[in-house]
């Protein structure tokens, strides 16, 4: 992959795989993008097991569940100022619409600096992320936490919770993309420090506000990082086998 001042072009993947921060680029090779889409399988197995557990109502899980909720809940009814300020984090600042509005800059960057196949991988995984969570949700139909005196209200099922997954699949394309294009590591650190803030910070969030449970939090965590592994992993795939294509004989 090309740094980010010379851009791959905008017809296919670039056939270099994963850039480093030093710039240089990894070359490809059979074993490109293995380690991520293994990395993927087993966060989608973590995620499958804790769907799993949640289904079947395993007793260790709702008990921790149920405490986590109501020892938060309890602060949440005792600091109205620390309320808020959760309410304002989780429902503007980390809201899964103000994700999706930085990934489009994203997107728009990209274009604008001709890596065109690249930008759609990122558009279509995050489409991706919201189709899987809403499908999730509609399949395991568990019921949010519900209290006598709520301090804030969210719609559709608990699990998995789409603030936790839309962070990390947000935080982890922008990371993702930044090795892509070699980009400096102070890029890189600039960028993934706030981002890794944001994804336990808005986790944090959910929970405190009491609108989700501790393993929905979890499973949106899991199910954002094997997306982005696993998109990762097949672009790079992908990358790889272009690059080592023979050329078309006449």
């Amino acid at each position: 992959m090309g740094s980010p001042s010379s851009p791959s072009s905008p017809s296919s993947p670039s056939p270099s795989g994963t850039g480093s921060a030093s710039g240089t680029a990894e070359p490809p090779g059979p074993a490109a993008g293995v380690r991520e889409l293994r990395a993927a399988g087993w966060l989608a197995a973590a995620a499958v097991a804790l769907a799993a557990l949640v289904l079947v109502h395993w007793t260790p899980l709702a008990g921790a569940d149920r405490t986590v909720a109501g020892e938060l809940h309890r602060v949440a009814r005792t600091l109205p100022g620390l309320t808020e300020a959760n309410r304002v984090l989780s429902d503007w600042v980390w809201d899964p619409w103000t994700v999706r509005a930085a990934l489009l800059v994203l997107v728009g960057w990209l274009v604008w600096r001709g890596v065109r196949v690249l930008a759609a991988w990122v558009a279509a995984t995050s489409a991706l992320g919201t189709l899987l969570q809403q499908g999730i949700k509609a399949a395991v139909d568990r019921p949010r936490p519900v209290w006598p005196d709520p301090v804030d209200a969210a719609h559709y099922a608990s699990f998995p919770s789409g603030h936790a997954m839309t962070a990390m699949v947000g935080a982890g394309l922008a990371l993702w993309v930044l090795r892509e294009r070699a980009a400096p590591a102070a890029w890189q650190w600039a960028v993934g420090v706030p981002a890794a803030v944001s994804v336990v910070g808005v986790g944090c969030t959910r929970l405190y506000l009491g609108v989700h449970w501790l393993s929905d939090v979890l499973a949106g965590w899991l199910l954002g990082a094997a997306l982005v592994a696993a998109a990762a992993g097949l672009y790079t795939r992908l990358a790889s086998a272009a690059a080592t294509r023979p050329p078309d004989q006449d």
